[in-house]
């Protein structure tokens, strides 16, 4: 995919104590990788290059199990087109 995608993410940690503390290293993994992004209740919104967003994706899985978390179960949507890109602006 070439054009500008939404990633959403969705991380449950299982096991290794309270989640918030195990979710919260997530959320510090995509502020730091500088992707635009909006954290919401249930799940966080990435906007980017696809491959940017899926790396961004996979350390924020690893982040997760290195803060202890025995098992985490992820969910993942892409909204992707196939000309030109998806911006935040024509989802408001």
């Amino acid at each position: 995919m070439k054009h500008q995608v939404h990633v959403a993410i969705q991380i449950v940690p299982i096991g290794g104590g309270h989640p918030y503390p195990i979710i919260d290293t997530a959320l510090e993994v995509i502020a730091q990788s500088g992707v635009d992004h909006r954290v919401g209740a249930m799940e966080t919104v990435m906007q980017g290059p696809y491959d940017v967003l899926m790396d961004v994706a996979r350390r924020a899985q690893e982040a997760c199990l290195a803060a202890g978390a025995d098992d985490v179960v992820v969910t993942m949507k892409v909204h992707a087109r196939r000309q030109g890109d998806i911006t935040w602006e024509e989802k408001e």
